[in-house]
């Protein structure tokens, strides 16, 4: 649980049409820095960088995605394609009244700050991309490592329309809960947490939103570009059940201004197995953005 004070609000995205339930978070002045949880994680997922980014003087906005837990989620996999999955946090920072943030994103939260990076450059002051592939190296990686191709399966099994709905519900989220126990260290996700994740799950239409991320995969827009000009750091677990290491020199190549810290003895949750080793990395990249974000002032003219 985030142990610093915080707030939540429905902040109204897309033009009114959607919105997302957010943490907010450290003082309203400060530079604001979104962090996008993956799949199936909440934004509980970023309970132990909370903390420690508002110690070190940043506004931080953590909202549930579309499709997850109380934020709204919209019929119809076209709802969910990256483009629009970008434009969200675009909206949010402008209802929270900033024009340019940092971005922090894990997995699919990854994915959707690599868009961010590549389509809105001019609103993107940094980057911190943990454990997601840049979406132009996944496939062709895939193609030349049968290994990454056969952990990706599930990818392939989520395009069925409603038998992975069943599968996820079945046994109250049995094969969730031991995917996300078995995939991390020891301890990482209590039981606490898992009945946080359970409550998220079971949201009306939370299942099928949350996998119809997957499916609008192939229906998403040409990136506008495949070089990310804007500063990024690529933090990688090594141990990842789902992405092979080489997926993180991938990304990189694709980057003018990239670093990249590897973790050997860590896996896919490498933030909440280790926030230790991980904040400090992830803030000392940080700082560089937080002198330079200007800052508007918050407007609540679009939130709720």
């Amino acid at each position: 649980m985030i142990e610093r004070p915080t707030t939540r609000r429905m902040v109204a995205v897309d033009q009114g049409r959607v919105r997302l339930h957010t943490l907010l978070a450290g003082p309203e002045d400060g530079p604001l820095a979104v962090l996008l949880h993956g799949f199936p994680d909440t934004s509980h997922g970023w309970r132990r960088q909370v903390p420690a980014l508002v110690e070190a003087g940043w506004r931080v906005a953590v909202p549930d995605q579309r499709g997850y837990a109380a934020s709204d989620k919209p019929p119809g996999i076209d709802a969910y394609r990256l483009e629009r999955l970008a434009r969200d946090v675009v909206d949010l920072a402008g209802a929270l009244g900033r024009r340019r943030f940092a971005v922090v994103g894990h997995d699919w939260g990854g994915i959707v700050a690599w868009a961010l990076a590549l389509g809105h450059p001019d609103r993107v002051e940094r980057a911190v991309i943990l454990n997601a592939p840049h979406p132009a190296t996944l496939l062709p990686y895939s193609l030349r490592h049968p290994g990454q191709l056969a952990r990706s399966w599930y990818v392939l099994a989520f395009q069925l329309p409603g038998v992975p709905e069943r599968m996820f519900r079945a046994g109250d989220f049995r094969l969730a809960r031991r995917a996300l126990l078995a995939t991390s260290r020891p301890g990482t996700v209590t039981a606490d947490d898992l009945r946080r994740y359970r409550e998220a799950w079971a949201q009306p239409g939370a299942v099928t939103a949350m996998l119809n991320w997957y499916r609008a995969l192939r229906r998403r827009a040409p990136l506008p570009q495949d070089r990310v000009r804007v500063p990024t750091l690529v933090l990688w677990g090594d141990r990842d059940a789902f992405l092979q290491p080489g997926l993180a020199d991938a990304a990189l190549e694709r980057c003018d201004d990239g670093r990249l810290v590897r973790f050997a003895d860590l896996g896919h949750w490498l933030h909440q197995e280790d926030p230790a080793r991980i904040n400090p990395p992830l803030l000392h990249f940080l700082d560089a953005a937080g002198q330079s974000l200007d800052r508007i002032g918050a407007s609540d003219a679009a939130i709720f």
